[in-house]
C-alpha cells in the first residue's frame, strides 16, 4: 500500500508539471502538447532534467538555466499540491476508475483557479467538456445520481445567469461572467444539485473575505472585478472532501 501511495505521488506530481503548461498556454491559445517546454523569456527548450517536479526548482534555485529569469513560484506550488491531492483520492478511492476521474476533476478546478485569477477568463474548452463528462459519469456506479447531476447542471447554470442578470439590472455592471456560469454548472453535474448551495455559500463567503479584504488592502475599493472561478472552485472542493461532515454540522446546529 505504501509502495502504490508513494506511486501515486509520483504521478501527481509529473500531471502537475503538465498543469502548468495548461495554465500558461491554454489561454493563449496555443497547443499544450508542441512545441516542448520552453522559457517564456528566452526561448529556449527546456532540458528534461530541468523539468523534474519540484526537484528542478530547487537546483536551479528558481532561475532559467540560461536567461536567469525567475520561475513563478505557482510552478512548484501547483506540482505539489497536485502530489498532495493525488495522494489523498488514492487514499480515498484506490486504484480504481473513481481516482482518475476525479483527480481530473479536481485538477480541471486548479488549472480554471490559476487561469481566472491570472487573466480572468475560464475557457470553455475545460468547462463545457467537464459538463459533459459530469452528466456522463452520473450513469455509472460511484458517483452522484443521473437525474441530480442533470438537475445541478441546469440549476447550477441558470441558478448564476439569473444572478448575473439581476445583478446587471440594478446596477448596470457585469457581475458574473459567462465562464461562471458554465463553471457552476460543470460543479453541479459532478456533484449534484444537493452541493450547489453549500458550494455557492462558501465561495461567496471566502470571496467577500478574501477577494474584498485584498481590494481593501491594495486600495482597489469594491468596484474592481473580482475572478469568482477560484473562490468556486475552492467551495467546491471543500465540499467534496467534507461534504457529509458539513451537513451533518449544520444540521446539528441549526436543527
Amino acid at each position: 500500500m505504501a509502495v502504490m501511495i508513494l506511486f501515486s505521488c509520483l504521478f501527481g506530481l509529473i500531471f502537475g508539471s503538465f498543469l502548468n503548461v495548461c495554465i500558461y498556454r491554454i489561454p493563449i491559445k496555443k497547443s499544450i502538447i508542441f512545441p516542448p517546454s520552453s522559457c517564456p523569456k528566452c526561448g529556449r527548450h527546456i532540458r528534461f532534467y530541468d523539468n523534474i517536479p519540484l526537484l528542478s526548482y530547487v537546483f536551479l534555485l528558481g532561475k532559467c538555466r540560461f536567461c536567469h529569469e525567475h520561475i513563478p513560484l505557482r510552478y512548484p506550488f501547483i506540482e505539489a499540491l497536485s502530489g498532495l491531492l493525488s495522494v489523498i483520492l488514492f487514499i480515498r478511492y484506490g486504484l480504481t476508475y473513481q481516482y482518475f476521474m476525479f483527480y481530473l476533476f479536481v485538477m480541471s478546478l486548479v488549472v480554471i483557479s490559476f487561469i481566472d485569477l491570472q487573466h480572468q477568463i475560464i475557457p470553455d474548452i475545460l468547462s463545457i467538456p467537464g459538463i459533459v463528462v459530469g452528466i456522463g459519469l452520473s450513469f455509472f456506479p460511484g458517483h452522484v445520481q443521473w437525474i441530480d447531476s442533470l438537475i445541478g447542471a441546469l440549476g447550477g447554470g441558470g441558478l448564476l445567469y439569473l444572478v448575473a442578470v439581476v445583478f446587471k439590472k440594478v446596477t448596470g455592471r457585469d457581475g458574473m461572467g459567462g465562464g461562471d456560469v458554465k463553471l457552476l454548472a460543470m460543479l453541479g453535474a459532478w456533484m449534484g444539485w444537493q452541493s450547489l448551495p453549500f458550494i455557492l455559500l462558501l465561495s461567496s463567503l471566502s470571496g467577500i473575505l478574501i477577494g474584498g479584504g485584498a481590494l481593501l488592502m491594495a486600495g482597489k475599493g469594491y468596484r474592481v472585478r473580482i475572478p469568482f472561478g477560484p473562490f468556486l472552485s475552492v467551495g467546491a472542493m471543500i465540499y467534496f472532501f467534507f461534504g457529509p461532515q458539513l451537513v451533518r454540522w449544520y444540521l446539528q446546529s441549526f436543527f
